[in-house]
């Protein structure tokens, strides 16, 4: 992998007399012939969008044909944050917008599945369609209503799509866990909404590593002995179903036409969850207007998808990017779903994530930046193995992507896409920044704004920065905003975790750079910033600098504070082979650790420990997990920090905490 330095033009944007090529540029030619406007550039249609807030949503909708049943009395009622009332009056229905898409489209494909459980089948829209509605009479039987919940306990399989999309026809709310989440995780999750019924696994396949879920299931219905039971036999389909549950054979018996209930726009459609690294995790409930428009937009504009696409999105059933990829069906793009470890049984495997891009065609890839640096970083090349003809845009998410691993996509992968890092949240379920077709590349950065989210960099006095890292801030309302966290009833919980900062705007809790490109730059989260001397530290810049150091293969950056102003820096770095290194090696690579972090950000980052570890915790889809490691290392039980099944490599954690436990009580020479 070469160095490439942050910046570095990767793609320029395309000429206008080429918008013509996206739809997204279509859009916004249409918009000028309708407006008289003229876009000479992306941000020109970016600021139009954000200062006409009524006038762009309202484009969208009619782009996309939103179906009301009762027309909106506004696009925007009230205004104000948190509050805002977007299309007042008017009804719809989430499921209806995909049935309508793939009902004319029965013998078409709609979900590829690919699991290490189960094997590989694909879903027509028909058989889809099919799955929804029996689904729906199942959950009839059992007397939901508008209004119930309805949880998953289900890995990323076509039954957990299709279950999503019959509660939400009829008005209850989804939420969903993946399987890997033990009993006490779960229950802080799905405890907090009573849920009328769950559907769950027996069990799954992880590798060559079988994982029942029998003891888990009995401890989750002890704890809702209200909710009804349904189990889809996957790991063993000759499971016995236990008395009092019902099977997924029997629920689904019943054949019918997929109802799609009118709701208000506001009316709740799924409940996701905060990570629950600070605290219990937050319910947060997402509307079924704000889903559909937002995604249409995203996946419809932004991502450029449609109906000759197929979108591969690595993720698990409990991560936003889930319901982002569900909402690919409302376009008519098929959907990858891929359950299973994409390491088994190596690295570049029949499982890995391009294996799968390249076996069913897919031409969107929604990864992690993580699982792009390791391939990177091991000197891989995906091209040499697999035909990426087809692959025409790949994102990633869970952590900044490094200007090395950016321009790395490009030698080795192909140089004929778009290669997008986004950075949104499970509080938007959408981007706050991100990429378009029509704006150009730059390494380790974010292209643009999406059109209709007016988010700047802040200071504390609320002025814009440029080539600064201030606070993410939304200055003006987004329809996927949370209409309101679970059991929040007085809505203190959700005003102090937005809205405590900036009144009357959102604060997302990172630290944003607006650079002189106009791209923009995740440098850390302002709740795990580094602050050593009064001076701020992203813990981004310093996965910059360490992920372009040929030896490492991984690193995670921890802060502890310990009185004097200074704290004490650690830098916790795993190797390919540290095993098998001599101490001298180790001993020139934490040098070059550290002339590094030294010559390219400041002697004031300099770490005080370098500690090599077995692996650096990550969840399941590659998001570092410094919050909790931290507070393990400070003494907290891991029980009650974080459910280790979540955890890529959860038997290197305690090593882990051993290692830097040991550096930082040792006594100083």
């Amino acid at each position: 992998m070469t160095t490439t330095e942050p910046g570095t033009l990767l793609r320029p944007a395309p000429p206008k007399t080429e918008w013509n090529r996206s739809r997204i540029g279509r859009f916004l030619i249409g918009v000028e012939r309708r407006t008289g406007r003229d876009f000479r550039t992306y941000e020109d249609a970016w600021r139009w969008s954000v200062d006409n807030l009524d006038d762009f949503w309202a484009a969208i909708a009619d782009e996309f044909d939103i179906r009301f049943h009762t027309p909106a009395t506004a696009v925007l009622g009230t205004r104000t944050m948190p509050g805002a009332q977007w299309f007042p009056g008017g009804t719809l229905n989430y499921t209806e917008h995909v049935v309508r898409e793939w009902s004319g489209r029965g013998h078409d494909i709609a979900i590829r599945s690919r699991s290490q459980t189960d094997g590989s089948v694909d879903w027509t829209g028909e058989r889809l369609l099919e799955e929804i509605g029996r689904i729906q009479r199942g959950l009839i039987r059992l007397g939901v209503k508008n209004g119930d919940r309805v949880a998953g306990y289900l890995p990323n399989i076509p039954q957990a799509v299709a279950a999503y999309l019959a509660a939400a026809g009829l008005g209850a709310l989804w939420c969903s866990v993946p399987p890997e989440m033990g009993a006490t995780a779960i229950l802080d999750r799905i405890g907090q909404l009573a849920p009328a019924v769950v559907i769950a696994v027996d069990g799954y396949r992880w590798g060559v590593k079988d994982i029942s879920r029998d003891v888990e299931l009995a401890a989750i219905r002890a704890a809702l002995p209200d909710a009804s039971f349904v189990l889809l036999p996957y790991l063993d389909a000759g499971a016995t179903v236990p008395a009092g549950v019902l099977p997924y054979a029997e629920f689904t018996a019943e054949r019918g036409e997929v109802i799609g209930e009118p709701v208000p726009f506001a009316h709740p459609l799924v409940v996701l969850f905060s990570s629950g690294t600070t605290g219990k995790p937050k319910a947060i409930v997402h509307c079924h207007g704000g889903f559909l428009i937002e995604h249409l937009k995203a996946v419809g504009l932004q991502q450029d998808l449609g109906r000759e696409d197929t979108a591969f999105y690595y993720t698990t059933t409990g991560w936003m990017v889930w319901n982002l990829m569900v909402s690919s069906l409302l376009v008519g793009t098929a959907v990858v779903l891929v359950d299973g470890d994409p390491a088994w049984p190596t690295l570049d495997g029949e499982w890995s994530q391009w294996a799968i891009a390249a076996e069913t065609g897919a031409t969107f890839l929604g990864t992690s930046a993580g699982y792009l640096a390791t391939w990177a970083h091991c000197g891989l090349r995906p091209a040499d193995r697999w035909d990426m003809s087809r692959l025409r845009e790949i994102t990633s998410s869970g952590s900044a992507l490094a200007a090395d691993v950016h321009a790395w996509i490009y030698h080795a992968v192909t140089s004929d896409l778009l290669m997008a890092p986004t950075s949104g949240g499970t509080d938007i379920c959408t981007a706050f920044v991100g990429g378009a077709p029509i704006v150009a590349v730059h390494a380790g950065e974010m292209s643009c704004r999406p059109l209709g989210v007016d988010v700047d960099s802040l200071d504390p006095h609320g002025a814009p920065l440029s080539d600064a890292p201030g606070e993410l801030v939304a200055r003006q309302p987004i329809p996927s905003m949370p209409v309101f966290f679970w059991g929040d009833d007085d809505f203190a919980r959700y005003t102090a975790s937005y809205f405590d900062a900036y009144p009357g705007m959102w604060r997302h809790g990172d630290w944003l750079t607006h650079t002189e490109r106009g791209t923009w730059v995740i440098t850390g989260r302002s709740d795990a910033t580094l602050n050593r001397g009064g001076v701020r530290l992203g813990t981004a810049e310093f996965y910059a600098v360490l992920d372009a150091i040929p030896d490492i293969t991984d690193s995670m950056v921890l802060h502890f504070e310990d009185g004097t102003g200074m704290g004490r820096l650690v830098l916790a770095i795993s190797l390919a082979d540290s095993a098998d290194a001599a101490d001298s090696a180790l001993t020139n690579l934490e040098a070059r650790v550290r002339t590094a972090i030294r010559t390219q950000l400041s002697p004031r980052h300099s770490p005080d420990h370098v500690v090599i570890i077995p692996s650096v915790p990550r969840n399941r889809t590659g998001k570092r997990l410094e919050i909790p490691l931290k507070r393990i290392i400070k003494g907290e039980d891991v029980t009650d920090v974080i459910d280790l099944g979540i955890v890529i490599d959860p038997d290197g954690v305690a090593e882990a905490v051993k290692r830097i436990s040991t550096v930082l009580h040792a006594v100083p020479a």
